[in-house]
């Protein structure tokens, strides 16, 4: 991710993906049972939503660290030869990763990142935003650090990599190099004896652990170590640094302690498949609950429920199980293509759209529709579905939205817009219904978010601007 403040934001019609970090190593120590750089690159298919600008991975074969990593999905970056050339591997990590930004945009900024230093070498790969990424790095730099990347991972590498020379013990300089990062993350680290798997305080970012044919594997989601045919243990705890060496498995927790959990709420509306389990939470299931609170309190008649594909279906149906409408496939998604908010310009977008999505024409036609959505950002792609039903002979189009309005930038890596380009800013909701062409617009309400995550603590910062942390690129730099 960008080392920028994160009020600097892509210019995109629905909020950035996160990135996604997958990591195993053999119970043995050694080569086998399982082939790690093959079990990465399943992984990554199944965390292939997270990101798609780049992937990568790093295996650890006879004691040296092998890298391959390029932008591109998966199938594009990874060849059967160049598979072959990571196999034999103890352990390998992978990663997918969107860009902040166009200028992010840069196969320099792929991970996972290799690092070889007087301790010896490590490859890392994060998933998250540092609040305080560039004060540490300006900190570094005048220190004589050299950078050759735009990203986070590597400001988290030269932590670690510095705590590593002042103690043995990598995990140790994990839990080190902690104590300065303010802000998300997940971190999967490894070199030629550990794979260790580490979460923000906060627990800002999922981050899970699972076994597969006794071996250990960490995974920004639960699909992934499921897509392996492994089992999903639990999630990381937040501050929590889990050692995984051969068949032993070893807990560790930063000094670090917070007031509040604070997980991304977006996790669960929007960035998450609807097939993991995250912090407990059936993330299906709560969407669909989303569209049951939606139906409760929705005053509208319609003939048929459609969803926008994907975090919108499971909402749609729950909120045609709850009303008692008839639920229908109206919108279809070509699957073949990236996801519209990868593009950087608006023609670009727009042109992405109408291709990725098409209105069934025997489905909408002559028929008042509600249309639900998981979010809406500037407004500029809800508009554009809403005219796509119209087209299609959609005589009203009523929009319900399992999120409340965004009105704050997001500072832990959701790359919400300024508060000036959100739709929702300075604006009534009646305004923002009349901007997307819609007959009626309904959010969902905060409390109901908020019982989406039961008790896990969530942060809300980008409908409340409560900010959890200091919201700015500060931290403690006595280093």
């Amino acid at each position: 991710m960008s080392h920028k403040n994160q009020n600097h934001h892509p210019a995109s019609g629905h909020v950035k993906e996160e990135c996604g970090v997958f990591g195993l190593i053999n119970s043995s120590g050694s080569a086998g049972p399982r082939n790690p750089a093959f079990d990465a690159y399943h992984a990554m298919f199944a965390l292939q939503h997270r990101g798609q600008d780049s992937c990568g991975i790093a295996a650890c074969i006879d004691g040296r660290l092998v890298l391959h990593k390029n932008q591109g999905l998966v199938p594009e970056v990874f060849s059967p030869a160049q598979l072959e050339r990571l196999s034999g591997a103890c352990g390998a990590i992978g990663h997918v990763r969107h860009a902040s930004n166009a200028s992010d945009v840069n196969p320099a900024n792929a991970q996972p990142i290799v690092a070889r230093h007087a301790s010896g070498s490590m490859a890392l790969c994060y998933n998250g935003t540092l609040v305080n990424s560039l004060a540490l790095r300006r900190e570094m730099e005048n220190r004589g650090g050299i950078f050759q990347t735009t990203n986070d991972a590597e400001v988290i590498t030269y932590l670690v990599v510095r705590e590593h020379l002042r103690t043995n013990s990598l995990a140790d300089a994990i839990l080190n190099a902690m104590d300065y990062m303010v802000g998300a993350f997940s971190l999967v680290v490894m070199n030629d004896k550990e794979l260790i798997a580490a979460r923000d305080p906060n627990g800002f970012r999922p981050l899970c652990v699972g076994q597969v044919d006794g071996c250990y594997c960490f995974a920004s989601e639960s699909c992934a170590i499921e897509a392996l045919g492994g089992t999903l243990l639990r999630d990381v705890e937040p501050g929590e640094v889990l050692v995984a060496s051969g068949s032993t498995l070893n807990s560790y927790h930063s000094r670090i302690k917070v007031a509040k959990r604070s997980f991304c709420v977006f996790e669960l509306i929007y960035f998450a498949r609807q097939d993991s389990v995250i912090d407990g939470i059936s993330i299906g299931k709560a969407r669909e609950e989303a569209g049951r609170f939606l139906a409760r309190r929705s005053t509208v008649e319609a003939d048929v429920v459609i969803g926008v594909p994907d975090s919108g279906i499971p909402a749609a149906m729950g909120f045609a199980r709850e009303s008692g409408l008839p639920y229908a496939m109206g919108l279809m998604k070509n699957r073949y293509i990236q996801r519209t908010f990868i593009q950087s310009q608006k023609l670009e977008r727009e042109k992405s759209l109408r291709i990725k999505l098409n209105a069934i024409r025997s489905v909408v036609h002559g028929k008042r529709i509600i249309m639900v959505d998981d979010s809406i950002v500037r407004g500029g792609t809800s508009a554009r579905i809403v005219q796509l039903l119209r087209d299609a002979g959609a005589t009203e189009v009523h929009v319900k939205v399992t999120a409340p309005p965004f009105l704050f930038p997001c500072d832990y890596g959701t790359a919400i817009p300024n508060a000036e380009q959100l739709a929702a800013y300075g604006r009534t909701q009646s305004e923002i219904c009349q901007r997307i062409g819609a007959d009626s617009l309904q959010y969902l309400s905060l409390d109901d978010v908020r019982h989406l995550a039961g008790d896990i603590g969530v942060c809300d910062a980008c409908f409340t601007g409560n900010y959890v942390l200091p919201h700015s690129n500060s931290g403690n730099l006595n280093m």
